[in-house]
């Protein structure tokens, strides 16, 4: 073999190696870190837990104000809650009287 060419026959042999080093390197970042990567996984388990908490939430708001609202029905209409519905649209109150309203609200 001449001189010249034991340099390029390592450079060949080494070209190979490197080549599937650099393709294993790349899969693995974007494995991790790429759009459907591990991290990106991580974060939509997150946003999937703060929207099962913001439903859970929104749900028992609305069985609270169904329930409300459900005093307010002709067939079974509830005498104070009609009285603290009238009072508190028409801002209206007697001389003797305290009104005590709920606080969520």
């Amino acid at each position: 073999m001449s001189s010249a060419a034991a340099p390029r026959s390592r450079v060949r042999s080494a070209v190979v190696p490197v080549l599937l080093v650099a393709t294993v390197a790349y899969f693995a970042y974007h494995a991790v870190n790429g759009e459907r990567g591990l991290l990106a996984w991580w974060q939509l388990r997150q946003d999937i837990r703060a929207a099962e908490v913001l439903h859970a939430d929104l749900t028992a708001e609305r069985q609270r104000l169904e329930h409300r609202a459900a005093l307010l029905y002709r067939d079974r209409l509830h005498p104070d809650m009609l009285d603290e519905r009238a009072r508190r649209m028409l801002n209206l109150i007697g001389p003797d009287e305290v009104l005590v309203l709920p606080d969520d609200e």
